[in-house]
C-alpha cells in the first residue's frame, strides 16, 4: 500500500535553473545567450505579432476583400406561381409548408409570390405574413 507521507520525487525530475551572467565557464557569461547587439539583445524586448523588421507586413501587403454578412439579415425569396401547383387543392399556404415540401431553402425568413407561370390549383390560401403577393399575381387571380 503506498502512503502519500512516503512519496519521494524521482532524481532526475527536477532540474536547476541555468544562471545566466556567471562567467564564461558556464556557457551564458556576458551576453548570456542573447548575442551582440541589436534589438533581440535589450531588455524589455517585444516584438509586435505581424511585425515583419520595418517591411510592409504581410496582412497590408496582401488585396482586401469579402464582406461581413449582417447578423440580422432578412432572407427573402422569389416564388414563381408555378411552383404552387406542387400543393393539393385548399390547401394553406405557410413558410413551413413550402420548406416541408422543399419549395423553398431552409434558411428563408419571408417569400414573394410573383407572377410567372399559370397555377393550375384552386382554394390556396395564404395564412402567413412573411408570404407576400406582387401586383401581377393579385391581378391574375382577382385578388
Amino acid at each position: 500500500m503506498l502512503l502519500i507521507n512516503k512519496l519521494k520525487l524521482n532524481k532526475k525530475s527536477k532540474f536547476k535553473s541555468k544562471r545566466k551572467g556567471r562567467g564564461i565557464s558556464s556557457g551564458l557569461g556576458k551576453t548570456c545567450g542573447r548575442g551582440h547587439k541589436g534589438q533581440k539583445s535589450r531588455s524589455g524586448f517585444k516584438i509586435k505579432r505581424g511585425f515583419e523588421g520595418g517591411q510592409t507586413p504581410f496582412y497590408r501587403r496582401i488585396p482586401k476583400f469579402g464582406f461581413n454578412k449582417k447578423k440580422n439579415k432578412k432572407n427573402n425569396f422569389e416564388l414563381r406561381l408555378c411552383d404552387l401547383n406542387i400543393l393539393k387543392d385548399n390547401s394553406k399556404l405557410n413558410i413551413k409548408l413550402l420548406k416541408y415540401k422543399n419549395i423553398i431553402p431552409n434558411y428563408v425568413n419571408s417569400v414573394k409570390i410573383i407572377l410567372n407561370g399559370n397555377l393550375n390549383k384552386k382554394n390556396i390560401t395564404i395564412i402567413d405574413n412573411n408570404i407576400k403577393i406582387s401586383n401581377g399575381v393579385k391581378k391574375k387571380l382577382n385578388i
